[in-house]
This record gives C-alpha cells, sequence and structure tokens, in this order.
C-alpha cells in the first residue's frame, strides 16, 4: 500500500468517526459548546462526514478527492484559528494543525 493511499485513508476514517461522534457523544457536545459553535454542531459534523465519504470515493473519482481534501484543509485551518482564539493550548491545537498539513499534502498530490 502506498503512502498517498494510507494518508488518505486515514484522513477519511478520521474524519468519518469524528463527525459522528459529533452527533452523539456528550464530549463531542461539550467541545462545540466550548468552541462557540453550539448551534453549528450538526452542520459541522456533517461536513466532517461529507469530507470524509469525499475522501474514500474520491479515491475513484480524483476531482473528488481534489475537493474534498481542499474544503477539509480549510475547515481544519479554521479550527486551529477557533483554538487560537479562544486562547488553547498548543498541545490542544496540534491535532487540528496536524489534519491541516494532512489534507495539504493530500490536496498538493491530487493535483499532480
Amino acid at each position: 500500500m502506498d503512502t498517498n493511499l494510507i494518508i488518505i485513508l486515514f484522513s477519511a476514517i478520521s474524519f468519518i468517526v469524528y463527525g459522528l461522534n459529533s452527533f452523539f457523544l456528550k464530549r463531542m457536545i461539550s467541545e462545540y459548546e466550548r468552541w462557540g459553535y453550539k448551534n453549528q454542531r450538526l452542520i459541522l459534523g456533517s461536513c466532517q462526514l461529507l469530507g470524509g465519504l469525499g475522501l474514500l470515493v474520491g479515491l475513484l473519482m480524483p476531482w473528488l478527492l481534489t475537493l474534498a481534501s481542499f474544503l477539509l484543509m480549510c475547515m481544519m485551518l479554521t479550527a486551529v484559528c477557533v483554538r487560537i482564539k479562544i486562547k488553547e493550548s498548543v498541545l490542544k491545537t496540534l491535532p487540528a494543525l496536524l489534519y491541516v498539513v494532512v489534507n495539504l499534502i493530500i490536496f498538493y498530490n491530487s493535483l499532480a
């Protein structure tokens, strides 16, 4: 299995699980409230779920891989900015930053 496929699967599965958890887990519900996005939780969770699915379907439809990775990268860049705005620790901000980089790599590789 090549490295790019592993990165795509890692990101896709992560976003699908995170998106589903946004709907049901009390911990995630309280996190969205803490971030100031209580009312947007369902739409953001849906976007994460659809983005993860978009990465998987994008393995068969390259244009969708490019689009999904770009949008997920933008979403996670926004998440980094939110964490900076609420003065969250660097350690708690690193996962969002990791997903910015991971989806930037997927996006870049999808253009080649």
